[in-house]
């Protein structure tokens, strides 16, 4: 067994960032092609009115809030799984951790977008923002939605704080080994980094306070986020497990996306030093423990219904999933739950596109879950002359895929102007046996 040195892993890491090949521009195309197709929605439902797309009564929301909570697990799971992990001390995490705070910050970021686009009239968003006006209007700050606006962004200016710190040694060693506009740019962003045991201290303790605030932050954002529904009182809505549901649903999601982001980039920046085989094992053990989880969670929302013998109650969780709706309740179910439950199986969670293909089930059924819970609610209320049902248009495809591939857009831009892992942490790795040449 080979230990790698501190020069190699630098090396390795940096040399990621080397000038992209065609494919790469390629790729870029592509996913530029589907933002401007979302922004293109977006503008034509400006023009049009919000009525372009499918939301009736008394399904008022659709993709866009669905996309929401799904963008808002996503960016929250991140640095939770980065800040958690740090806690405890797993060194496993130290080649992921980079990819998940990354994935956070544009989650979030995509994630806020969306409330602007549920307004429809975009430019009276003004109105919503607690400065003096000769209307005399102000939020309403006891509504659970202005709670969902301070939550997240207070938790992305956390997050980001997170993820630049994580990254100031690293941007210090791309300082010292560029020249030119790069090293400019570079000696502005390490904020002066010299690497003295002084800045090491306070870089240690920071980046521990961080992890500690990031982490019970995480967990009461995306409390807040299910609040939203749990102080409804639209069937199926209105329990007290939504809470602990939504956070486990969030880990689960957010670890099968850092799958999705780490193994192609395993493969083409040859990380397989550092994202090793054990590396992907243990977050394949987590997504079964978060996926038991979430699946406990299911079962607990129908034994709530039924032990309650409300017969609204009891109505709407067997219209979830015997409805119209049925195909995605199933969908939820199998990919959530039963799929992940695979990886028990050494030899599956140990063959790369097997692991590859179930965590981008789950990630689909961790959309339909949100699909379930809010058209699935809404759509099968109280009174049986208002039930209704949903269809998203063509513009909701649009910008549904508009926000996708601004996610991806942004990760393919970032693991190419800046490392996508950290070499600091790899390097605390080094004597640990943590790292060695086995992929």
């Amino acid at each position: 067994m080979t230990q790698l040195t501190y020069d190699q892993i630098d090396q390795t890491i940096l040399d990621s960032l080397n000038p992209p090949k065609k494919s790469y521009w390629g790729i870029v195309a592509i996913l530029l092609l589907g933002v401007l197709i979302g922004a293109a929605s977006w503008v034509y439902q400006i023009f049009v009115g919000i009525g372009v797309g499918g939301q009736n009564n008394p399904v008022a929301w659709g993709t866009y809030l669905i996309n929401f909570v799904f963008w808002v697990g996503i960016a929250h799971s991140g640095t939770l799984i980065s800040a958690i992990l740090h806690l405890f001390r797993a060194g496993w995490r130290n080649p992921i951790a980079r990819a998940s705070e990354t994935m956070t910050v544009f989650a979030v970021c995509i994630a806020g977008l969306f409330p602007f686009i549920h307004l429809g009239r975009v430019w009276m968003v003004h109105y919503m923002l607690p400065i003096p006006t000769q209307r005399l209007l102000w939020p309403n700050f006891v509504s659970p939605l202005m709670f969902d606006v301070i939550a997240i962004s207070t938790y992305l200016i956390v997050s980001s704080l997170f993820w630049y710190t994580g990254l100031l040694p690293d941007l210090a060693v791309m300082r010292d080994r560029s020249t030119g506009t790069r090293h400019k740019i570079f000696k502005f962003l390490s904020l002066g980094w010299t690497g003295t045991h002084e800045q090491w201290r306070h870089y240690s303790r920071g980046y521990l306070f961080f992890a500690a605030l990031a982490t019970p932050l995480v967990i009461s954002v995306h409390s807040v986020v299910s609040w939203d529904f749990a102080l409804g009182i639209t069937p199926g809505w209105h329990t007290t497990i939504f809470a602990p549901y939504f956070v486990a649903g969030a880990i689960h999601s957010g670890l099968a996306m850092v799958m999705i982001l780490m193994i192609p980039l395993r493969k083409i920046f040859n990380y397989q030093k550092f994202i090793t085989q054990d590396v992907l094992e243990n977050v394949a053990k987590t997504i079964v423990f978060t996926g038991l989880i979430v699946g406990f969670a299911y079962v607990t929302e129908y034994f709530i219904a039924w032990y309650s013998q409300n017969i609204v109650e009891m109505e709407s969780f067997r219209w979830r999933a015997t409805g119209e709706y049925r195909w995605g309740f199933f969908i939820m179910v199998l990919f959530n739950t039963l799929f992940p439950m695979l990886f028990i199986f050494k030899k599956i969670r140990r063959t790369i596109p097997l692991l590859f293909g179930i965590c981008l089930l789950v990630n689909v059924g961790m959309w339909f879950e949100r699909f379930v819970i809010i058209v699935g609610g809404v759509a099968h209320g109280f009174s049986p002359h208002a039930w209704g049902l949903y269809a998203p248009t063509l513009v909701e495809y649009g910008i549904m895929l508009g926000s996708f591939c601004l996610f991806f857009f942004l990760f393919i831009l970032f693991v190419k102007h800046l490392p996508s892992i950290s070499m600091t942490e790899m390097k605390e790795t080094i004597g640990k046996g943590a790292l060695d040449h086995r992929a």
